[in-house]
């Protein structure tokens, strides 16, 4: 993985109350997953919150990374 995509997501508890967003923005993560989860395209996303094709793919690193490093423990 590549961790200078990852640098450019910022968590800070003054910001969005500590939700991952791209750095220097309000654009959380969980708002371009949403989006791409239901169909807008990289264009339709970048074009609407004014952000790079690089801060989509860390949004998708970032989940990746949540997901991969999970732990799933049997109840």
């Amino acid at each position: 993985m590549n961790t200078e995509i990852l640098k450019k997501i910022e968590i800070n508890p003054k910001v969005l109350c500590g939700k991952p967003v791209i750095k220097g923005t309000r654009i959380s993560v969980e708002l371009i997953l949403g989006d791409l989860a239901f169909g807008r395209n990289f264009s339709d996303v970048m074009r609407d919150y004014e952000i790079t094709e690089d801060d989509i793919r860390s949004a998708l690193a970032y989940a990746h990374e949540l997901v991969a490093n999970e732990e799933l423990i049997e109840v």
